[in-house]
This record gives structure tokens, C-alpha cells and sequence, in this order.
């Protein structure tokens, strides 16, 4: 395989929440193909800059699969072609050369876009707050050993604590719907006995602010379990509709 290729890339420009936005093409010849996408934008904003104009503006942090914020929608999918990895993990060996790569941000209405390919995520905090926490008194830690937990339950509480909501599963569905994240946000608290006390309080306030945030309904559809590069199953969503329904009988007694 060639160490370098040439690909364009069609990249969603917008100045701001309110701009309409378009797409602008960029050359990229003699792109290693040992780079990582987000090596590839950073070369590409190094040149942007040098020639006096405005870099694309995208979300990073660790870069290491780990924090979910390199959230780009690459050609039609969350975080590219390949399962099971977030964009700073895909590497531009995957592409070919001469390629037009379509790059665009998020696209839901509960994830407004700051600028270019940066969206605000504040959606997911809000649902976070309103129920994705355990309550219980401060103090010393407990003995590991004090509250005994089944492995099975422990390991399926800590796949769903896997998740980085990054968002890809709204960004794959044709609703927009978040209740892939929420449900193994859900899961990772209602598997475990310190989450059992405010089990059902938890649903109902959090399925609130999903809904408040302008996040659609499930689709059933699957798509987010495909696009989820932690690869979060959507058995999670299965237990929270159990658990919603349940709480929802409670609450009108």
C-alpha cells in the first residue's frame, strides 16, 4: 500500500448557530496514510492558518477513544466506516486514494452547531443532572467486599458505564433519540444496588429532560447500537422502558 494518498475533503463550514452553512472542498494531497483523521484535520488547519484563513473548527480532547468528543459525521456515518472506533482511532490507511471524503457535524436539533463541525452537547449534561447520580451519606469508603454483587450484573453495569457519549447514536437516528446514552446511564446505576433506592425516580426525571432537550423517540431501528463505538447494546433500552413503565404505574398510585 502507498504511504501517501491525495483525497478531497467536503467539509460542513458554519460560522454559527443562526449561519445557514455550506460545504467547501479542500485538496489534500500527499496525506500519510499513517495519520489519523484527526492528524489529517490538524495538518489541513496548520494550512488554513498559514494561508490567513478561519481553521475548521472540531471537538478533541484525549484522542485516545476514551472521551468521545472527536464527533464528526464521516461519509454518512458517526465517526466513519469502521465499528467499534471513535474518530481520533480511524486512520487514513481505511481510505482510497483520490477519495472525496464528505465530513459534516452532528445532526440533531437538540446538538445546535457552535461552528463548522462542533456541536453543543449540553443536552446530554442536562440529563445527567436530572438523574444520572446516586445519593447517599459522605464518610469513609465501604469495605469492597461489603456489598456483595452477582459478576454477571457487575460486568453488564460496566459495559454500560463504557459508554462516552459522544452522541453517535443520536447523530445515526432518524428521530435523533438518545435513548441509547441514557438507558446505559440508566443501566450502569440500576444493575447496581446503590442505584436501586432511587431507581424509578431516576427514569421518569430523566426521560423528562430528554424530552424537554428536543431529542426524538425511539426508533427500534438499531442504529444506534451499529454506530456506537463502544458498541453499547440495546438491551439497555429494554430495561429502561421496563423500568419507565413501571415507574409510571407507581407514580399515578
Amino acid at each position: 500500500m502507498s504511504e501517501t494518498i491525495n483525497v478531497k475533503l467536503k467539509i460542513w463550514r458554519q460560522k454559527n448557530t443562526s449561519d445557514k452553512g455550506r460545504f467547501e472542498l479542500y485538496d489534500m494531497p500527499g496525506v500519510s496514510t499513517h495519520m489519523s483523521f484527526l492528524e489529517m484535520m490538524d495538518v489541513l488547519n496548520d494550512r488554513l492558518v498559514r494561508e490567513g484563513k478561519d481553521p475548521v473548527a472540531f471537538d478533541h480532547d484525549c484522542r485516545e477513544g476514551i472521551c468521545g468528543m472527536c464527533s464528526m459525521y464521516i461519509n454518512g456515518r458517526a465517526h466513519g466506516l469502521l465499528k467499534g472506533t471513535t474518530t481520533c482511532q480511524l486512520h487514513m490507511r481505511h481510505f482510497e486514494n483520490g477519495e472525496t471524503i464528505t465530513i459534516e457535524p452532528w445532526r440533531a436539533e437538540a446538538f445546535p452547531v457552535i461552528k463548522d463541525l462542533a456541536v453543543d452537547r449540553t443536552a446530554f449534561e442536562k440529563i445527567m443532572q436530572a438523574g444520572g447520580y446516586v445519593s447517599m451519606n459522605t464518610g469513609n469508603a465501604v469495605d469492597g467486599n461489603a456489598l456483595p454483587i452477582e459478576k454477571v450484573k457487575a460486568d453488564e453495569a460496566m459495559d454500560a458505564a463504557s459508554c462516552i457519549g459522544c452522541g453517535a447514536c443520536v447523530a445515526s437516528c432518524k428521530n435523533a433519540s438518545a435513548m441509547l446514552f441514557m438507558s446505559a446511564k440508566v443501566s450502569q446505576l440500576a444493575l447496581l444496588p446503590q442505584g436501586e433506592p432511587e431507581r424509578y425516580v431516576r427514569v421518569l426525571k430523566m426521560m423528562e429532560a430528554h424530552d424537554e432537550a428536543g431529542f426524538g423517540s425511539c426508533t427500534n431501528t438499531g442504529a444506534c447500537e451499529s454506530e456506537c463505538p463502544k458498541e453499547i447494546s440495546i438491551a439497555h433500552i429494554a430495561r429502561f422502558n421496563r423500568d419507565y413503565l413501571t415507574a409510571s404505574v407507581v407514580s399515578e398510585k
